[in-house]
């Protein structure tokens, strides 16, 4: 049974820094690339950043590019999402995501097949 469990969130000032961790189990973590999803309030969810199994390759989308860090630890099967700059607009919650494949990590959800639960992350202006 696969399980990706995410922690850090909480509310916090703008400006950050907060670093999410997601658990990964019951997968071969080495075989997924792995990726960051938020659904804010009234907004369209989207995957703000994802990695491939290597780590080698990177996606981070428009509105975060510069201030998030993806990047995974394969000994550990944990992937993190660091954030700086955090912004009111970056309220939303937070859920790691594992894709069964090994080139190009996912830009869309639907490219996605395991899901966590996810965590909010509330920014205060």
């Amino acid at each position: 049974q696969v399980q990706l469990v995410e922690s850090g969130g909480g509310l916090v000032q703008a400006g950050g820094p907060v670093t999410l961790p997601c658990a990964a189990s019951g997968l071969t973590f080495t075989s997924y690339a792995m990726g960051w999803f938020r659904q804010g309030p009234g907004k369209d969810g989207e995957v703000v950043a994802s990695i491939s199994w290597s780590g080698g390759l990177t996606y981070y989308a428009d509105s975060v590019k510069g201030r998030f860090t993806i990047s995974r630890e394969n000994a550990k099967n944990t992937v993190y999402l660091q954030m700086k700059g955090l912004k009111p607009e970056d309220t939303a919650v937070y859920s790691c995501a594992a894709q069964r494949r090994r080139g190009q990590p996912g830009r869309t959800r639907t490219e996605y097949d395991y899901w966590g639960r996810g965590t909010q992350v509330t920014v205060s202006s």
